[in-house]
């Protein structure tokens, strides 16, 4: 019998919003991985390092790059395939081996995560368990006091990788709306959001949920990148009831 692949979603930053399950299970697991960028300690691990089981082989995957390739470049798509499929024979040895495994995931692993692409290479081969977190989203907009949805209301996620064209298009229809991937993509987001007549409603978040947190309307934030933990948020339409 081999071990048990986890996919641990440890919530949107402040350690106190991880799962009760989440805990109990990076803290008993004999490997813990997390993906990272080369020379950093890595955001999960930071989050969850109060929790994680002493003993743990801590294994690194390291990311080739972050946003140093665009995603329209051809070869983010043949080197991020690459960099995940040596993770999974990384991950895989130590299942065959019989170790459970602990991915640690920023979030929920099932919303833009990096686990994922573990998942789908390793759930036929092996036994596997997702532990469902906060999302960053869902931090972010309790944190910015700001109530997403009201009614009937439909929520739109974006990334901020769309083009400004289409994001402004996704946008236009929308009651409400989150806007993921910010960083360098912030001008463009704006002029999404102004192209859709929502510019005013928009607050950008950064960090949420953790000790170095910033909340704002949108255009009070002058600066033209934002960090890796940033969103912005519109919220729904906030009909009388």
């Amino acid at each position: 019998m081999g071990g048990t692949l986890y996919g641990v979603g440890i919530g949107p930053g402040d350690p106190e919003l991880m799962t009760l399950k989440a805990a109990r299970i990076i803290g008993a697991a004999p490997v813990i991985a997390f993906f990272c960028k080369a020379g950093r300690p890595g955001h999960a691990r930071q989050i969850a390092d109060g929790h994680l089981n002493p003993a743990a082989e801590l294994l690194r995957l390291e990311y080739p790059f972050t946003t140093e390739l665009s995603l329209e470049d051809p070869r983010y798509l043949a080197e991020i395939g690459l960099f995940y499929d040596a993770a999974a024979i990384q991950v895989g040895e130590r299942l065959i081996a019989g170790q459970d495994v602990a991915v640690i995931c920023e979030g929920d692993p099932f919303f833009y995560g990096s686990f994922m692409y573990l998942f789908d290479r390793l759930r036929q081969a092996h036994k596997t368990e997702v532990i469902p977190g906060i999302t960053g989203m869902g931090g972010c907009w309790t944190r910015a006091h700001a109530p997403i949805t009201h009614g009937d209301d439909v929520l739109t996620v974006l990334p901020g990788t769309l083009s400004a064209e289409a994001m402004a298009a996704r946008l236009a229809g929308a009651d409400a709306a989150v806007i993921m991937k910010v960083g360098r993509n912030l001008p463009k987001i704006r002029a999404a959001l102004a192209t859709a007549g929502l510019a005013e409603r928009a607050i950008y978040v950064e960090r949420g949920t953790m000790a170095e947190e910033r909340i704002m309307a949108l255009s009070e934030m002058t600066e033209a990148v934002a960090p890796y933990f940033a969103l912005v948020l519109v919220p729904g339409r906030q009909r009388a009831r």
